[in-house]
């Protein structure tokens, strides 16, 4: 019972830590990193509540898709500086 708490207390921390990480940094590639490693570890949580089929939807659909999507938007989206030649 004990290190369940203590799992439970590390993976809140950690959730906890990527969501403030997702508001707070400015750079759009960490945030969607730090967004990923919240949405795992609401996985974590899942599978702590013994719901492991909402743990693999969790995986699959919101770390998969929405970061995939997220990551082709940053690609697709980011500008190259301008070289002047003078």
């Amino acid at each position: 019972m004990v290190y369940e708490t203590i799992a439970f207390a590390l993976f809140a921390l950690v959730t906890v830590g990527c969501s403030l990480g997702v508001v707070l940094v400015r750079d759009i590639w960490h945030s969607a990193l730090l967004l990923g490693g919240a949405l795992l570890s609401v996985a974590v949580h899942y599978v702590m509540l013994q719901a492991e089929f909402l743990a693999a939807m969790q995986i699959l659909v919101y770390v998969g898709g929405v970061l995939i999507l997220i990551t082709f938007a940053v690609m697709l989206t980011r500008t190259q500086p301008e070289v002047s030649s003078t």
